[in-house]
């Protein structure tokens, strides 16, 4: 492990000493975010913290190039294979995407057809669903040309729920953390050493950053950042996690992310039925339900931290228990997973404003 080890800690290094030159360099290019009636920040802060995230994340793959170089090992080996390369060229559409959209907001649909743009480059490099596991006969069900369409749309929903979920200081870097190490400990567990690899060096360029964006945070991320962040995230759940004849690969991804991608779901939902369109922002995501239920910043903060950890924990503990625990591992996060949306009132808008707990004084606007 200590190969990983020192991956993880390159990029952690990297991109916090990154961060300070960034954050000057984002004034400058006035990448600056106000506040505003569905903002939780009182004063402006400087965007563009993605790229201390890119670099870090980058620094650390050329580190691992350099250094099985010198000192092979066959525990922690990065190949420049076809899907390295895909990765790397459809990331770089979406930072150039990221970048623009941090310095003069681009429109929905222009950052939408970047998206689909990076996820055809992944798949004209082999990275596509190919396969899932049968739940039902323990093989595998082929998707044919279906999974190109299917990779595309994983990918940028992918993309998209990360960039949903990062509305409070430290949310998205400390959940996409959390995750990636999920992710990381999963691939490395199915053989999977390239994936493993890429997904440490995801964990610690957030880390490295996750110090600068804590509340109260000096930087955000941006779109440069989120939607870097979700682009790695489909791919490598399409390229490592999901390349295994288990039917738990394809929930596994779901569970380990199912907070962001819950989110994103009632948000798309919620927009949809009140005629908004889906693109537009509001103030009814969960960590902006957990500061009306009373919980501060930093709580709102933790708390989803400790609920992502518990998903991870549970969707990894899949892959040792019997098939009969394993469904009913799922209904019980499922169950847990409803309570907890009960409590922040999640589902009130879905319920005509019928509360079922009682939701205390509204503390923000």
């Amino acid at each position: 492990m200590v190969d990983y080890l020192i991956i993880g800690l390159i990029a952690m290094v990297v991109s916090y000493l990154t961060t300070w030159p960034i954050k000057r360099l984002a004034l400058w290019v006035k990448a600056v975010d106000y506040p505003s009636e569905r903002k939780v920040h009182s004063r402006p802060i400087p965007r563009l913290g993605g790229l201390a995230i890119i670099i870090g994340f980058l620094a650390a793959l050329g580190g691992q190039f350099v250094y099985q170089k010198f000192y092979p090992s066959d525990i922690a080996r990065l190949s420049l294979s076809d899907e390295l390369i895909g990765l790397l060229l459809g990331a770089s559409i979406i930072i150039a995407i990221g970048i623009i959209d941090d310095i003069f907001e681009l429109s929905p649909l222009t950052k939408l057809l970047g998206q689909i743009a990076a996820a055809t480059v992944l798949v004209s490099f082999g990275i596509k669903m190919e396969f899932i596991g049968n739940p039902i006969s323990g093989g595998v069900i082929y998707l044919g040309g279906f999974g190109i369409v299917l990779t595309i749309i994983w990918v940028v929903a992918f993309i998209n729920v990360i960039n949903f979920i990062d509305g409070l200081d430290g949310l998205a870097a400390g959940v996409s953390a959390i995750a990636a190490l999920s992710f990381a400990y999963f691939a490395w567990e199915t053989g999977q050493i390239s994936t493993a690899i890429v997904a440490v060096a995801i964990a610690g360029s957030c880390l490295g950053f996750l110090r600068h964006n804590f509340h109260p945070a000096h930087i955000f991320m941006g779109d440069s950042g989120s939607m870097f962040l979700g682009f790695l995230f489909g791919a490598i759940t399409v390229d490592g996690v999901m390349k295994s004849i288990a039917a738990i690969a394809l929930l596994a991804p779901l569970i380990i992310m199912g907070i962001p991608i819950l989110d994103g779901v009632f948000a798309v939902f919620r927009r949809y039925r009140d005629g908004q369109p889906v693109t537009q922002a509001d103030n009814d995501h969960l960590h902006h339900r957990l500061l009306r239920r009373g919980f501060s910043h930093r709580q709102a903060v933790i708390i989803i931290y400790l609920w992502s950890i518990a998903l991870s924990a549970f969707s990894l503990t899949l892959r040792v228990n019997p098939s009969a625990y394993k469904y009913f591992i799922i209904m019980f996060l499922l169950f847990l997973s409803y309570i907890f949306g009960e409590y922040v009132g999640f589902f009130d808008r879905f319920n005509n404003g019928k509360h079922t707990f009682n939701r205390g004084k509204d503390k923000t606007k």
